[in-house]
């Protein structure tokens, strides 16, 4: 969820309807009465989840949606990340290359622990550096390019910097997961070894990262954030 200048909150959800998941809007005055949007990708029937909105940090702790180039952007997809970018933060469009394809920002990686798929996290965000994206990934067995350090089929998290002038295209990514499960409720639960990023929030000097442990509980790991520092930084499990 980000903040539009309009002083509207969008939200970014996915709808399952038992056959295929949809990436859909809604938008807020209040947090509390909200307005669903529908599907959020001109392509309605394409499978679609986890939608990551380009932010800025404002000096009052709030992501607020970020245009480059006059345009808003947004990360989504799972299995790759794609992106699609919009006028309104309502309806967008997926970017194709000159073949009609979505354009794959970010794809699995043989030899590193997002082996066998990735997933867009919580809302990137626009540093002196690039674009700041967290992303979800999955190792896939070792015998199938993934590594020995996770067991098969573990999610970790992992970090990607982006173009501002091209946001499609990846400067930088981090070789290791910065985050990986650990304790028991992210080892043991309804989907053993998951820790998954979805939500983050800037308070008090620090950001707040939410994520889900074993898909059983929501968790929260802590980084410090010094303000002109080098990205997210290393997150540090509360």
């Amino acid at each position: 969820m980000v903040l539009a200048p309009s002083g509207d909150y969008v939200l970014t959800y996915t709808a399952y309807d038992g056959k295929r998941a949809r990436l859909m809007i809604a938008t807020s005055r209040d947090l509390f009465r909200w307005t669903k949007r529908g599907p959020a990708l001109d392509d309605a029937d394409v499978w679609s989840k986890s939608g990551a909105i380009v932010t800025e940090l404002r000096g009052d702790g709030e992501f607020v949606a970020a245009k480059l180039g006059g345009e808003y952007w947004m990360y989504w997809g799972d299995t790759s990340i794609f992106v699609a970018h919009s006028q309104d933060l309502i309806r967008w469009e997926v970017l194709r290359d000159g073949d009609g394809r979505a354009v794959e920002v970010l794809q699995p990686r043989a030899g590193y622990f997002d082996s066998d798929l990735v997933e867009s996290g919580p809302q990137a965000v626009v540093r002196p550096q690039g674009v700041v994206l967290i992303y979800n990934s999955r190792n896939a067995g070792y015998e199938r390019g993934g590594i020995r350090e996770l067991p098969e089929g573990a999610y970790s998290a992992g970090q990607a910097l982006l173009d501002p002038g091209s946001p499609w295209l990846v400067r930088a990514r981090t070789d290791r997961f910065f985050l990986k499960p650990e304790s028991p409720s992210e080892t043991q639960g309804q989907v053993d070894n998951v820790v998954f990023v979805e939500g983050m929030v800037a308070f008090k000097g620090r950001l707040l990262l939410y994520l889900g442990g074993a898909d059983t509980v929501v968790s929260v790991a802590v980084a410090k954030w010094k303000r002109g520092s080098d990205g997210v930084a290393q997150a540090v499990a509360a």
